[in-house]
């Protein structure tokens, strides 16, 4: 199973991941705003990363990028689940390098399948 990094503000939204990921059989960390998801990276080796877009302190999008940018990040999914659902917010997050971009709200049994397939 997988080390997972969730990194969203909303505390519902956080706890529902952790809940369903975690159930599934993966250890799950969370982060609430994009400064600590980014700090909780570089401490600790995470399979994949969880990021919200429109966070305090950090953006997911600004996170994303600077993971992409660091080599040792370079195995990392990264998963953008987000509000934001027109089609630019999509093409900029897959340019910034997310392996997966899906909206809320979301669909536990659709997120845990895309999770299976990024980790397998």
């Amino acid at each position: 199973m997988a080390v997972i990094l969730v990194v969203d503000d909303d505390v519902d939204v956080a706890r529902l991941l952790e809940h369903v990921l975690s159930a599934s059989g993966h250890t799950v960390d969370v982060a609430g705003d994009g400064g600590a998801g980014l700090r909780a990276a570089r401490a600790s080796h995470h399979d994949l990363v969880i990021l919200d877009w429109m966070m305090p302190v950090k953006n997911g999008l600004d996170v994303c990028t600077e993971l992409r940018a660091d080599a040792g990040f370079a195995d990392t999914k990264i998963v953008m689940l987000t509000a934001r659902a027109n089609e630019a917010d999509v093409e900029r997050a897959m340019a910034a390098g997310a392996d997966e971009y899906l909206t809320k709200p979301f669909s536990p049994r659709v997120l845990r399948a895309r999770i299976e397939e990024l980790v397998a």
